[in-house]
């Protein structure tokens, strides 16, 4: 039996990498647990494992003890007390492998589906895609290869839990760092993510070389890098954003298809008020609020957006006086827009306006908003010829 153990305990610390010293002490530890068990806990037993022999003595009050059954319950424990051991050291390879995989991709196969989550073969683990985590777009069955985002790693007492992602930010940009050179080569950066899975994702780039375009990299030759990414994550739209230090431009590429009339910032409180034409209003703000909302998350500012109509007092319109002023006010017409919205015959039924009065009032509302909705001319640009 020291044979055996001696070769077995050379093999474990080989090939799985726990000390033998380790190993003899949690032998010891067992067979004096053992010991108890057998002989009484009346009874002052110590157990002595040579390490060079891995010779096993008992003794008692400083002489040795023989027991002919020992010798079997010791062989038992060995074999117990080895294979928890191994137990214990493949759980820690995989704690640590998929610790250091946090936070990056990883390739498995479905293993199970049910409705709060699937279950990834991960190889030498299994990942838990929990119904959070999941794209509105994906569709797994069992025995489908699946990119995953490793969310977390957490140590159970049933072996490390990995937890994966499909919804995560962190997914589309690992895809990026798989599909574009250049971001592998560090020549272009992506600097934020912003992501609602399942319909749309916003990403902003930046190039470290001017000669390098960092939207154009990740598009790729007829749109392919981007289409690739596309169709991992079940058609997902993806806008790509030129990152900029100027806080007004990158706004304005955030927004983006929206065309913006003005964007002023309160810096302190990293606040935008974001101004646009009317007829750019629901194009701006997206479905459901969605491109405002991405926006924001990309640039990490508060941006609120307003119609140009409600960028003008009505005070500053022409023809409109204090008195008049207040009488619309008083009529419940406190913005531009509202008087946009109101015809010459509903301002006449104030008091005090009369139906040329209500024509120029509503005349003045609209030069108003055309004027403020004109981009401010910039005497350096040149237009293109014709």
């Amino acid at each position: 039996m020291n044979q055996e153990l001696i070769n077995s305990l050379q093999y474990i610390e080989k090939e799985k990498g726990i000390r033998k010293e380790v190993l003899l002490d949690a032998l010891c530890a067992a067979l004096q647990s053992a010991c108890r068990k057998t002989f009484g806990k009346d009874r002052e037993i110590e157990v002595q494992i040579d390490p060079l022999t891995a010779v096993i003595t008992l003794s008692e009050g400083g002489k040795e003890v023989f027991d002919t059954d020992f010798g079997r319950i010791a062989a038992q424990t060995a074999k117990q007390v080895i294979m928890q051991k191994i137990r214990e050291a493949e759980r820690e390879s995989v704690y640590s492998e998929f610790t250091k995989k946090s936070g990056d991709i990883a390739n498995g196969t479905v293993h199970w589906v049910d409705r709060k989550r699937i279950i990834i073969n991960l190889g030498k683990t299994e990942g838990i895609l929990p119904a959070r985590e999941q794209s509105p777009n994906d569709d797994y069955r069992q025995g489908e290869t699946i990119k995953v985002y490793v969310l977390e790693v957490k140590k159970t007492d049933r072996g490390p839990e990995v937890i994966v992602s499909r919804a995560h930010g962190g997914l589309v940009k690992k895809l990026f760092d798989l599909e574009v050179p250049e971001i592998r080569d560090g020549i272009v950066e992506i600097k934020s993510v912003a992501r609602e899975a399942g319909s749309r994702t916003k990403i902003s780039v930046w190039s470290s070389d001017s000669k390098v375009d960092c939207v154009g990299s990740c598009v790729g030759m007829r749109g392919q890098r981007v289409k690739n990414i596309v169709r991992e994550i079940g058609g997902e739209k993806i806008d790509i954003v030129r990152w900029s230090e100027d806080a007004e431009q990158y706004i304005r590429s955030a927004l983006s298809p929206a065309e913006l009339s003005e964007v002023r910032l309160n810096r302190e409180k990293r606040v935008a008020e974001v101004f646009v034409a009317d007829d750019q209003l629901s194009l701006a703000i997206g479905k459901k609020g969605q491109n405002v909302r991405l926006a924001s998350k990309l640039v990490d500012w508060t941006v609120d957006i307003k119609s140009a109509s409600q960028k003008v007092p009505i005070g500053s319109l022409k023809g409109v006086g204090a008195k008049t002023e207040e009488l619309l006010r008083k009529a419940g017409i406190t913005s531009v827009k509202d008087l946009l919205k109101a015809s010459p015959e509903t301002l006449t039924q104030i008091e005090g306006i009369g139906p040329k009065t209500a024509e120029k009032i509503i005349q003045a509302a609209q030069d108003a908003v055309v004027g403020s909705s004109m981009p401010p001319i910039n005497k350096s640009t040149h237009l293109p010829l014709p």
